[in-house]
């Protein structure tokens, strides 16, 4: 596997971060990208053969771009995942056409155009190729003031489905993860905000979600790289089209 390559959106922290230092542990070579060539370079640096780019998912033309610049300073491409993603907590009534512009054009235009870019790359290599997107529980099950995340989320599964009927006669694989609740920076700020507004340490709250949940405590970030890994190996060549939840026991589909 040391010749396989992977491209990781959004890696340069949480969910993303540790699925790259996962596939370095793999055998992979790994492109790190974070929203400034700095802060890419300097993940990159702290996992073996890896390198760091520039790249705001949501530009259809900076993802192409990406793409073929992985492909000449690495040598091909067989994984992506498109892990880049925003989270808003607002209502319905409450939610601005810029808020839910932002959710879209992050979640699911990111996704898309990675799929698009890659899928190109691998009927180009004539290779077998492997997608794997970041969904969430939010694609099954709406969390209050999450709609418009959830329905970025929702998206993200019909995308995969549908990508996995088309590619697969080119033997491409699309599949998606769908963490629940996970300890990442993104959830200590939202653990951080609900402490202040219940009068609560952030150890409380964190005991109060992990009552939902079967195995009595929240995701580590290395709990969804694990499944991961095996999406991005050969073990899974004949998984495909597929949504797997990675939630401890919260929803059960």
């Amino acid at each position: 596997m040391n010749e396989k390559v992977a491209i990781v959106t959004g890696s340069t922290m949480g969910i993303g971060l540790s699925i790259a230092k996962q596939l370095s542990e793999d055998g992979f070579k790994v492109a790190v990208t974070g929203l400034t060539q700095e802060s890419a370079n300097e993940i990159a640096q702290t996992i073996p053969n890896s390198k760091g780019y520039e790249l705001h998912v949501e530009n259809k033309q900076q993802v192409f771009d990406v793409v073929h610049q992985v492909v000449t300073d690495l040598g091909r491409l067989d994984v992506i995942v498109n892990n880049a993603g925003i989270t808003k907590e607002v209502t319905v009534a409450d939610m601005s056409e810029a808020e839910f512009n932002q959710l879209w054009n992050v979640n699911v235009k990111g996704v898309l155009f990675g799929m698009q870019a890659a899928a190109e790359q691998f009927k180009q290599q004539q290779s077998k190729g492997k997608i794997i997107n970041a969904a969430s529980i939010g694609a099954y099950s709406v969390a209050e003031k999450h709609a418009g995340y959830s329905a970025t989320k929702f998206a993200v599964r019909s995308l995969t489905q549908g990508a996995a009927k088309e590619f697969g006669a080119d033997n491409i694989t699309v599949n998606a993860y769908c963490p629940g609740y996970v300890m990442t920076p993104m959830m200590e700020n939202i653990l951080n905000q609900y402490a202040k507004q219940n009068g609560t340490t952030v150890e409380e709250e964190i005991a109060r979600g992990s009552q939902r949940i079967a195995l009595q405590r929240p995701a580590s970030p290395q709990d969804i790289s694990n499944l991961v890994s095996f999406l991005a190996s050969d073990k899974a060549d004949y998984v495909t089209g597929q949504a797997y939840v990675v939630d401890g026991g919260v929803i059960y589909k």
